[in-house]
């Protein structure tokens, strides 16, 4: 589904700023799961969500980061909460597209075990490097990845949007880039700004600041288009690539045991937030676009990003303990 048609499912929905204000769940503490340490891309996502949900709907909001497993570990959390509604995962293409087909045994399988509730945001990657790197153009940085040693890139974990972007880039440009992966986005970001790592597919949220500041360098983007954030970085698509697109995306989900009832509750809610100016734009300063739409919109993109992502996983032979 494009991004137009979701943005407008949301406005559709007819949802007034005091739309979520309604569809209270009570006292009972809310909490919204991340796989990632603080200061990366999820956790700047659910933090923002979780401001509106304080202002808007008068709940009382958790950020929990549960980070490890490639995910696995925030997921297993969500599905272990008692599924009255207020456990929300926020979770991304590894956790959902990636790790069912990557790993022996995930200890979850998403069509059967997880409900979408409503798409959160979709943005680029980017690609990163230390100033030390001799390379101010993509062309540059796959010549320095031709050495026989190639070059280092992390990313915030085996299986993560970044690492799916530097696989489909190897394999479309047969340049050696050396996966490390890191636990989150925010730890990889900073061993790049501190000169230990010589790039990174990061997150625009976690580069963003940094790339303003000169303290490192934006070489391509990993979207189809260039993006407002910064329209003098160029595509990979669009640097001798075309094809060439893979995006990250957020979308908020809950254990498939809470009743559809609650789930549609939820998506009333999330929408509500999401459809908040404040939170749009506070999205869109950090290079996002806001989606949100219905629980079959979740379902569908869901269900289309697996069918692209269990391909190239097999193809590259990731693999993940």
């Amino acid at each position: 589904m494009r991004r137009r048609t979701l943005i407008r499912s949301v406005a559709a929905a007819g949802l007034l700023p005091g739309a979520a204000r309604a569809q209270t769940f009570g006292s009972k503490q809310f909490r919204i799961v991340v796989s990632t340490p603080p200061g990366g891309g999820m956790d700047i996502v659910a933090r923002i969500l979780a401001q509106e949900l304080t202002r808007s709907a008068g709940l009382s909001v958790l950020v929990d980061n549960k980070p490890g497993g490639a995910g696995t570990i925030a997921v297993r959390e969500t599905l272990r909460a008692t599924p009255d509604g207020h456990t929300v995962l926020l979770a991304n293409v590894g956790m959902l597209s990636v790790n069912p087909y990557a790993m022996k045994d995930a200890g979850y399988n998403p069509p059967t075990d997880i409900s979408p509730v409503c798409l959160a945001v979709d943005f680029s990657n980017v690609l990163v490097v230390h100033p030390s790197v001799p390379a101010r153009t993509l062309a540059e940085y796959l010549d320095l990845g031709r050495r026989p040693e190639g070059i280092d890139y992390g990313t915030s974990g085996v299986g993560s949007a970044g690492h799916l972007a530097g696989e489909l880039l190897r394999a479309r440009s047969g340049a050696k880039l050396n996966h490390v992966p890191f636990r989150g986005g925010a730890p990889a970001m900073n061993d790049l700004v501190a000169g230990h790592l010589a790039s990174v597919m990061a997150s625009g949220p976690s580069a963003i600041n940094f790339v303003r500041e000169g303290r490192i360098r934006a070489l391509a983007l990993t979207a189809a288009e260039r993006t407002p954030l910064d329209p003098d970085v160029p595509t990979i698509a669009a640097s001798g690539f075309p094809g060439y697109a893979a995006t990250n995306w957020y979308v908020l989900v809950v254990s498939s045991k809470v009743p559809r009832d609650i789930v549609d509750r939820l998506n009333t809610l999330m929408n509500g937030a999401l459809g908040a100016p404040e939170v749009r734009e506070a999205y869109a300063r950090q290079g996002m676009a806001t989606l949100g739409g219905t629980v079959d919109d979740a379902a569908a993109y869901i269900a289309r990003e697996t069918s692209v992502w269990k391909k190239v996983v097999a193809d590259a032979g990731i693999r993940m303990e």
